[in-house]
């Protein structure tokens, strides 16, 4: 009965029905629920985004689940999304000590780093002012991207951000190479900005919207600038680039994902090939 139980939870879960195992596992006394039962209620809640019970569920488990690396993914899955990026950081390192190949825990813990890196820096941000120019809109077509922009409280470069997305400026060859992996061609405005700091994490990540995004009721936020290059994870062509996040989370192949988000994947940015005048400049976060 329990493996018919079991085999029923799985088919459930590859079907999206997670109201239907909570539901189910949920209807069992609580005394009756074995190990598995339990892990099966915390993926479910977790994947209703209801992170604090999945959390509480795993902490009754705990002990079992000492050695195994899915229950300090599922543990660190719930830490992240509730921005406890500490706690998630040391479940993701013991789940990837137990299970160094899983591409799920590294993707996650590298995302705690940088989400806790970006926590930090947002504790001491400082606003920095656009230029005139770009207050007043003046962007006329042909001006040279970012003329007079000053760059100077612009980057934060942090151990995470040096290691993960500042790369050397781009030489025309690899730009090119970069154009033809992706099969498109990069906006000068992107390439202006490479060529004086290529990739990174801007001190100010958030720029103000009219309209409600996923993220907030009147902003986006970004996490990082991706730079030119494969040698950096977050590189347009990298680990975690431009193709990574189309690929892993369903996004339209119709352009290149430029700047990645605190979401973890539920957002990015993208150049929208076609949509958007070339010679346009990148926002200023702030």
């Amino acid at each position: 009965m329990e493996s018919d139980l079991l085999e029923q939870l799985n088919l459930w879960h590859e079907e999206d029905e997670f109201e239907k195992i909570v539901d189910t596992i949920l209807q069992i006394p609580e005394q009756n629920r074995d190990y598995d039962l339990v892990s099966h209620l915390a993926r479910a809640m977790n994947n209703l985004e209801r992170y604090e019970e999945a959390l509480q569920q795993l902490l009754t488990i705990e002990k079992q689940g000492k050695d195994d690396p899915l229950w300090h993914f599922r543990a660190g899955y719930s830490y992240y999304y509730l921005e406890q990026y500490e706690d998630a950081i040391r479940a993701f390192e013991t789940a990837n000590k137990l299970d160094a190949e899983d591409k799920y825990t590294l993707m996650f813990l590298d995302w705690s780093h940088r989400d806790f890196y970006r926590m930090q820096r947002k504790q001491k941000q400082v606003k920095t002012v656009q230029p005139e120019s770009e207050q007043n809109g003046d962007n006329e077509y042909g001006r040279v991207p970012f003329e007079g922009f000053d760059f100077t409280n612009f980057w934060d470069d942090c151990d995470y951000a040096l290691k993960e997305y500042v790369d050397e400026p781009p030489a025309d060859e690899l730009i090119a190479s970069i154009e033809n992996e992706l099969g498109y061609k990069l906006p000068a405005s992107y390439i202006a900005m490479m060529n004086v700091h290529n990739g990174g994490m801007p001190i100010n990540t958030c720029f103000p919207t009219e309209e409600a995004t996923s993220w907030a009721e009147d902003h986006i936020a970004i996490t990082g600038i991706m730079g030119i290059g494969r040698d950096k994870r977050y590189s347009l062509c990298g680990a975690f680039g431009s193709r990574f996040m189309i690929e892993e989370w369903g996004y339209p192949d119709i352009g290149v994902v430029i700047c990645d988000c605190p979401s973890a994947g539920h957002d990015v940015v993208c150049w929208i090939i076609g949509l958007a005048a070339e010679t346009e400049n990148l926002p200023s976060f702030m």
